[in-house]
């Protein structure tokens, strides 16, 4: 039976990064293996989940991120299309075969119409689960936005009250909210170091770092951080010359590990969208008055940018424009993931603005489920070459 990885005890950088790895594949823990002070597990999907409101009644969140390219597929298949993104087939897959059958629920959003599709599948398949649609709004720039998403907030902290068999109150919310707000300022200093010195983190370290949060509490986590950021900036590493690019295309389903190794390879990964949701939140959220309330004028007016939603103060071209400036990247890697329609619309919109504006950029389609690399890191190679011959 799969467990835990162990913990790394002494602050050492490789070792903090190989327990993140070992993370990727954990499973979801037991009831009776779970940290001190949870008394379940919730999983949610990709983009966006309050995970403060999980975390203050005392169910660990837990994001289900699709089963990579090791998962052989058996029953999703009998569920829904070969043309559904792997993302969708390989979550129902884990909950089919019983990977997933220690969550105490699952909530997803209706990102788009295989995403939406899977609380039914869910609640017909695992009926002992608290199945959840979170009905985040697509269109934020409308008067009663924060009203809406507070209404929500409520109504699933409702839900997971009842199935945690604890009521959480609003000091024990906002005692979550100061944990998570710690979170967000330490990835924030860990994404200024990609930024400042690329030489000192891979996008893939990065990545990894972040992702680990899917499984730990954020307490936990922050410990990590805390310890693995000291480590990086203490780290003797000469820069290399190889261009600044932007990653964009990861918002829901993510790359495979190994194509984000390609990259590394051969480009200074300088800012991306990589699990954007344990990032969307761009500021601390306010520590007094309505937690809910807090939450919720958050994920309007201090959010970040995604292909799912609608808002008119970050238009499609103008947040990658943001990011490419922000980071002073020579070029964007513009990606999409098979079969996602959100991200296929989003690479047209950005490939005919980069053309337009002038700026480089190459464009990648991903799978969770790719095992073949050598290709794509030849189109990197010639990629990357042309940038520096072009700045020479």
């Amino acid at each position: 039976m799969a467990t835990d990885p162990p913990a790394p005890s002494d602050g050492d950088l490789d070792d903090i990064l190989e327990y993140c790895n070992n993370l990727r594949q954990a499973p979801v823990p037991a009831d009776d293996a779970l940290p001190e002070g949870f008394t379940g597990t919730i999983g949610h999907f990709p983009v966006y989940f309050p995970e403060e409101i999980a975390h203050s009644v005392g169910l660990l969140p837990v994001g289900l991120l699709g089963g990579g390219n090791k998962l052989e597929l058996k029953h999703a298949d009998a569920h829904m299309g070969s043309f559904v993104c792997s993302i969708c087939r390989s979550t129902t897959e884990m909950g089919l075969n019983g990977a997933l059958g220690n969550l105490s629920g699952f909530v997803t959003h209706p990102i788009c119409d295989a995403a939406k599709h899977l609380a039914g599948i869910w609640a017909r398949n695992f009926p002992e689960q608290l199945a959840q649609i979170l009905y985040l709004p697509q269109n934020v720039n409308t008067p009663g936005a924060v009203r809406y998403v507070a209404a929500e907030y409520q109504r699933l902290r409702a839900e997971m009250e009842k199935k945690a068999g604890r009521s959480s109150d609003d000091e024990s919310l906002r005692a979550s909210i100061r944990a998570y707000n710690r979170n967000r300022r330490l990835l924030r200093e860990l994404y200024a170091i990609r930024r400042d010195e690329p030489w000192k983190l891979s996008a893939t370290e990065s990545y990894l770092l972040l992702r680990a949060r899917t499984r730990l509490p954020c307490e936990q986590h922050n410990l990590l951080l805390e310890q693995a950021i000291a480590g990086i900036r203490a780290r003797r590493r000469p820069p290399l010359d190889k261009p600044r690019v932007v990653f964009v295309g990861g918002f829901c389903e993510q790359p495979p590990l190994e194509m984000l190794e390609a990259i590394d390879d051969n480009c200074y990964v300088v800012d991306d969208d990589l699990l954007v949701g344990l990032r969307w939140i761009t500021a601390d959220v306010p520590e007094t008055g309505d937690p809910v309330w807090a939450l919720a004028e958050s994920f309007v007016e201090r959010s970040d940018a995604s292909p799912v939603q609608h808002d008119e103060r970050k238009t499609k071209e103008g947040y990658l424009m943001d990011m490419i400036r922000r980071s002073r990247a020579d070029a964007a890697i513009v990606t999409a993931a098979k079969f996602c329609e959100p991200g296929l619309d989003e690479q047209v919109a950005w490939s005919k603005h980069l053309d337009e504006v002038g700026v480089q950029y190459l464009v990648l389609e991903f799978e969770e489920k790719m095992s073949s690399f050598e290709q794509m890191a030849m189109q990197l190679e010639t990629f990357a070459e042309s940038l520096l011959f072009a700045t020479a």
